[in-house]
């Protein structure tokens, strides 16, 4: 077990949703602040291998995290700029940190942890969606891009431990949502937007909100927190080259999601279905049970983590 206290911890993306997040929790067990570092993005890009380099220096730990994300529309029309920039920073930061021992003549970066994501997994998948069965087909096509630059994530950790012994692990997080969300229509993910959208019909006295697709796909969602604890847990361990689902383990249509949205911030109104724009991947359920080894099982209740996010926008927007 891998004890955090006194670790110099690299977060990348840790001024995003996620990050930020995870640095209030670390900071809760007892990092210190000035072991913790965070790339910000305005003056260190991660596309860069220069910066690579500097980022990994005398730290113990990398987290990470950054990347380019954003929901269907924005994976639509950025489709290059999704492969590319998830593809060359987390190549160049594994690498990086897999050098830092090398050439500065340390111990190095003690273990890697590179975050993935449900959207890897092939189109159709049987239910739950079972780590083993990763391999067994293509990406939904609207988020494949990204999907398999986040891919080769898991491809270079394994391949990494097998040739040179570098702890790296992969952890597979389920759609987010929660506190501090991103909630910009042009590039936030399905609850955050819906949210949004039936806020500002009530605000402007709107009697519709429009949803995209049939509304007949299914999403498994996680709480921002559970997923912190979930990476803190992996992080002090687990330390195997194969990749761990993290979810929940319960899938929810977008039907019934935005029906609940609209019934905890008041909205009254009509929904209207553009079925002329994509569902995404028929169904997203995880099977949790690897996650359990490490001790993780999310504990946030859905309607509750709902509710605190519908709050935060209220007060935060």
């Amino acid at each position: 077990m891998i004890l955090l206290d006194n670790k110099k911890i690299l977060i990348t993306g840790g001024a995003g949703f996620l990050g930020s997040t995870l640095v209030e929790k670390l900071k809760e067990i007892g990092v210190k602040e000035e072991n913790i570092r965070i790339p910000v993005i305005e003056y260190t890009d991660l596309r860069c291998w220069e910066n690579c380099l500097k980022m990994v220096k005398d730290i113990d730990i990398v987290i990470h995290l950054a990347g380019k994300v954003g929901g269907i529309e924005c994976n639509r029309k950025y489709p290059a700029e999704f492969f590319y920039d998830n593809a060359i920073i987390s190549i160049q930061m594994m690498e990086a940190a897999r050098q830092a021992g090398d050439s500065a003549r340390r111990k190095g970066v003690e273990k890697f942890i590179a975050i993935g994501t449900v959207c890897s997994y092939p189109k159709h998948t049987p239910i739950p969606l079972r780590e083993e069965n990763l391999w067994n087909g293509y990406p939904e096509e609207t988020n494949a891009p990204y999907a398999l630059a986040k891919k080769m994530m898991l491809v270079q950790s394994q391949a990494y431990r097998q040739q040179y012994g570098f702890n790296s692990i992969n952890l597979i997080l389920s759609n987010l949502y929660g506190s501090g969300d991103n909630f910009n229509l042009e590039s936030s993910h399905v609850i955050p937007a819906l949210i949004r959208k039936c806020i500002e019909a009530i605000e402007s006295d709107k009697k519709e909100v429009e949803v995209w697709g049939t509304g007949n796909a299914s999403r498994e969602f996680l709480y921002v927190e559970d997923a912190v604890r979930a990476i803190i847990l992996a992080t002090e361990k687990y330390n195997k080259s194969e990749p761990v689902n993290i979810g929940t383990g319960i899938e929810i249509r977008i039907k019934d999601l935005t029906k609940l949205i609209a019934e905890l911030t008041g909205f009254k109104g009509r929904i209207v279905w553009d079925i002329t724009k994509p569902d995404g991947q028929p169904r997203r359920c995880s099977d949790i049970s690897r996650a359990k080894e490490f001790g993780f099982e999310a504990e946030t209740d859905f309607i509750e983590g709902i509710k605190k996010t519908i709050e935060w926008y209220r007060n935060e927007r």
